[in-house]
């Protein structure tokens, strides 16, 4: 889908003359776009985006979400002496005041000011940048913590519960649409022989033993803005799934992502390694912020964490790929099954590295 921006930009507060706008970003969902305008000798860049509804079902829930989150951050980080408008994301309002547009054909549109001398990184470049979003991550959940007003709405219902994800997939196994089971039951039983892990975070959330809280719930490298002279994470962005959850979930795919050596649609498998050393930097600077507001339950489960939602990711590619790859985009035959093998041996290199990884954990986490 594409649309033009300049339609949208005179329904925002934006002061001065524009000089241009082009599309941006490498996100898959959204559509994103930068312009440029001039006030004086003052210059301004903003960021617009066209929110998926095909995706976030309800935008305005969404944009409630990020208001009342932007909010009290841009509170908190004055009330400690730091600069909210480059910590965190700032609103722009469209002409009626609200936090976003909607235009007679039911499009969603959003406007935020640019953060200067910062940017996002899509593969690792320096082993500081791993360490300082992950700090990012983790002060973002602390900051939150107390954010008053009530549960936040859930963008997209149940994204992390796990034992419903693997509900799902022994539907998909029993009908087997594709005739593609037999030719993975290897796969299959790897998933079946965890179910039992698979409700242990949802049941201990459900009983209060674990405490529900704001999270991210896509806390990859790119969503860190790094600033360019410090090298810190300074503002963490993409807000559509920030929802109530695990704290454990946040963590989980950080390191799922984060400690992997290989590319998510790896072919050979040999290539696929769990980085104990990514691991360690990956939960050092998570908890270099976070250790101070969690709980003793979530200290001790965050090596799980990890296995979990490796797991539960394992369980959506093979889930697909039975089903006939329906949910994600596929490029080649058999794309899924490469993704949920790659979910598999990081599962399994996590099993084999338990021991080291909540040595670690215990190590910062104290």
């Amino acid at each position: 889908m594409s649309h033009d921006p300049k339609l949208i930009l005179s329904n925002f507060q934006l002061e001065g003359r524009l000089i241009e706008v082009k599309a941006n970003g490498s996100g898959h969902i959204n559509e994103t776009y930068v312009s440029r305008f001039q006030t004086g000798k003052q210059e301004q860049r903003y960021i617009h985006q066209w929110i998926n509804h095909h995706v976030f079902k309800e935008p305005p829930k969404v944009m409630e979400n990020i208001e009342r989150v932007t909010c009290y951050l841009q509170e908190k980080i004055a009330e400690a002496g730091g600069d909210p408008t480059r910590e965190t994301l700032t609103i722009v309002p469209a002409v009626d005041g609200c936090s976003y547009y909607q235009t007679p054909q039911g499009d969603y549109w959003r406007t935020y000011t640019c953060i200067e001398g910062a940017r996002t990184y899509d593969q690792v470049e320096e082993l500081r940048h791993v360490y300082n979003a992950s700090r990012a991550f983790g002060n973002f959940q602390k900051l939150l913590s107390d954010l008053p007003g009530g549960r936040l709405h859930e963008t997209i219902p149940d994204f992390h519960h796990t034992r419903k994800r693997f509900e799902t997939f022994e539907r998909i196994l029993e009908a087997d649409r594709c005739q593609r089971a037999a030719g993975v039951k290897a796969e299959i039983d790897f998933i079946l022989e965890r179910q039992e892990q698979t409700g242990k975070v949802v049941d201990l959330l459900a009983q209060g033993m674990l405490p529900e809280r704001v999270t991210h719930n896509d806390t990859k490298l790119n969503n860190v803005m790094i600033d360019a002279q410090s090298g810190e994470g300074i503002c963490v962005i993409d807000l559509d799934t920030v929802m109530p959850g695990s704290v454990l979930y946040d963590f989980g795919d950080s390191v799922r992502i984060g400690a992997s050596s290989a590319a998510e649609d790896e072919r050979d498998l040999s290539k696929v390694c769990f980085n104990i050393e990514m691991f360690e930097m990956l939960a050092r600077g998570y908890l270099d912020s976070a250790r101070e507001f969690l709980t003793p339950l979530e200290l001790e489960l965050l090596p799980f964490s990890a296995r979990l939602i490796t797991l539960e990711q394992a369980i959506r590619f093979l889930g697909d790929y039975l089903n006939g790859d329906v949910y994600y985009k596929t490029h080649r035959p058999g794309h899924n099954l490469d993704r949920a093998r790659t979910q598999i041996k990081m599962v399994a290199e996590m099993e084999a590295n338990s021991d080291q990884m909540e040595a670690i954990t215990h190590r910062y986490g104290s």
